[in-house]
């Protein structure tokens, strides 16, 4: 008898493993009046009654009906969930929700989706939608998708976004549900996730923050070149859709965008891309230079020109070949210079932190009621400003997640928030941990804020966490005591808590959009709860732009009302903490 150390046997051990692992597993197969049901689940979580899929790689559940525990783990519209449940279930699909029309497209983006859809018609492969922040490249991209769809009987749409994706997903597909989704199927995925939908294939692609795939010696590149069809000749290949406000910091940052560039240059991207990892950058080096671009060889191998007179030429260059060509296959637009981009940031919450929230929102409730009753303002104020501070906590590694891919993306951060310990702190020790240096606006006594500002306008701190509401300086390109120049980096906002005084709210946007520098802010707030409708309000409030006290003073009112605050003095609602 061969003894476990013979070399057979582990040779024979190995083959039974590989075959195992193999073998697909079957898909579960539906009864009479039952269908399959995706299942969203977080890692970790564990759900009675629902199977893990090792092919699929989801949690999936047969049955007539959703059994009640398992309904807060159904999959939205246009999500992967969602698209696979429908696969799944072709006789019985789900259907997507209505256009909504809650969303009024300005005419920069109607515009912007037009030349998308022309370059489409064409014949294009892809559009670079380039514009700043503040100009509304999703609804653009999302307009122009359909626009394409319908020009080329497209089917299926694939939309790769930032993270976090508690963020970035519910973002997208609200504007889809608002704007309608053509009849097509959507699917909402963030860029870490890309594998899971390698192996479908996508009529229409729009790569959100595209600069993402800028390296292409990563496993993204490689799902990214399947997913975009990269490979394949120019009329058999998705329509891609690459949105974002900085493309890359040098024409080697920009692989990418290799298809547009091959063919407004009538070449192959064989010409352009080599499929050894190791011969990736050196064949679009190589070919950004027999192209005109300045490419020096050094050690560490290909880079850019150093020389300013020549990278300005190669700049003019590289985007005449997309910008020149005709129909054009990019658009770049400058925000312009007026009120405050202010939107809302929706966080979608996790199962257990909906519980949590539901909670604290429940306590809440019952001890403003006892102090309702009792008069008892003291007692109605901290309840509120209790309230704030968990539901705020709740959604701290949310707001952490958004910042730390802002300041990937090459933007500046200034995060307000109204509460030093149950905010700022968390907040500022999450980015730390994350490598991210933060300059400290907050705190009496605890930071110098001259030292802790100059840090953040030079560029040294990307991110400033502050409570302070005015007399401070964070715009780009600002004139520094010392006679240099701040940094010129594109600063963007985000209350973290929403500001319940419109001109408080409109102060601390002014400390970043100003002098001419468009500075866009989002207000962040938990979805589907009451600080949702307090969010839409002070967006409002904050749009308007209004100096009057009585107009502050109306939008105080309805914010007091949401909260059942409105028999407490104004003052609890304007009232800072710095528990």
């Amino acid at each position: 008898m061969a003894r476990a150390t013979d070399p057979r046997v582990t040779v024979a051990r190995r083959t039974r493993r590989t075959s195992r692992r193999k073998t697909a597993q079957p898909i579960p197969t539906a009864g009479p009046e039952e269908r399959v049901w995706v299942l969203d689940i977080p890692y970790g979580t564990q759900v009675t009654g629902a199977r893990w899929h090792t092919t699929l790689k989801t949690h999936l559940y047969v049955g007539a009906q959703l059994p009640e525990p398992m309904a807060a783990y159904s999959p939205r519209p246009y999500t992967l969930g969602r698209f696979i449940e429908n696969t799944l279930n072709p006789t019985d699909r789900l259907p997507y929700p209505a256009a909504t029309g809650e969303l009024e497209p300005r005419a920069l983006q109607l515009d912007g989706a037009e030349a998308i859809a022309r370059r489409a018609d064409a014949g294009g492969r892809q559009f670079l939608l380039a514009d700043e922040p503040g100009v509304g490249k999703t609804i653009t991209a999302v307009l122009g998708a359909r626009a394409v769809g319908k020009l080329r009987g497209a089917k299926r749409v694939l939309v790769v976004a930032d993270r976090p994706a508690e963020i970035t997903i519910g973002h997208w597909c609200r504007t889809i549900a608002a704007i309608g989704d053509g009849g097509m199927d959507w699917v909402v995925i963030t860029w870490d996730r890309l594998e899971k939908v390698a192996a479908h294939e996508w009529d229409v692609v729009i790569a959100d923050e595209a600069q993402a795939v800028r390296n292409t010696t990563t496993k993204r590149w490689q799902h990214w070149v399947k997913v975009s069809g990269l490979t394949k000749p120019h009329a058999k290949a998705p329509f891609v859709i690459a949105a974002t406000a900085t493309p890359g910091h040098t024409p080697l940052e920009l692989p990418y965008l290799i298809p547009a560039y091959a063919q407004e240059l009538e070449q192959t991207v064989g010409d352009w891309y080599a499929a050894a990892k190791t011969a990736r950058l050196k064949a679009f080096a190589d070919a950004l230079e027999r192209e005109g671009i300045g490419i020096e060889r050094g050690r560490y191998g290909p880079s850019w020109t150093e020389d300013p007179r020549r990278r300005a030429t190669d700049l003019r260059l590289v985007r005449g070949w997309l910008a020149a060509a005709e129909p054009p296959a990019m658009i770049h637009r400058a925000a312009p210079w007026g009120p405050v981009p202010i939107s809302g940031m929706p966080v979608t919450l996790t199962p257990a932190e909906r519980a949590a929230y539901d909670a604290e929102w429940g306590e809440f409730c019952a001890e403003m009621n006892l102090a309702r009753r009792g008069r008892n303002v003291a007692r109605g104020r901290a309840a509120l400003l209790r309230f704030r501070q968990k539901a705020g906590l709740i959604r701290v590694d949310s707001t952490v997640e958004w910042i730390a891919q802002q300041v990937e993306a090459d933007r500046q951060v200034a995060c307000s928030v109204e509460f030093v310990g149950t905010a700022a702190d968390p907040i500022v020790e999450r980015l730390q941990d994350k490598g991210v240096d933060v300059a400290c606006l907050y705190g009496q006594g605890r930071f110098d804020p001259e030292a802790e500002r100059l840090r953040f306008q030079t560029g040294a701190a990307p991110v400033a966490v502050l409570t302070v509401v005015a007399s401070i300086s964070l715009h780009a390109g600002e004139l520094l005591p010392d006679g240099l120049t701040a940094s010129t980096t594109p600063r963007v906002g985000v209350f973290h808590q929403a500001r319940f005084s419109g001109i408080a709210g409109r102060q601390i946007t002014g400390r970043t959009h100003r002098d001419h520098q468009v500075s866009p802010w989002h207000i962040a707030y938990a979805e589907d709860t009451v600080e949702e409708r307090v969010g839409r309000v002070m967006v409002e409030r904050i749009a308007a732009a209004s100096d009057a006290v009585g107009g502050d003073t109306r939008g105080l009112a309805v914010v007091a009302d949401l909260l059942g605050a409105d028999w407490l003095p104004t003052s609890s609602l304007t009232e800072s903490g710095q528990a």
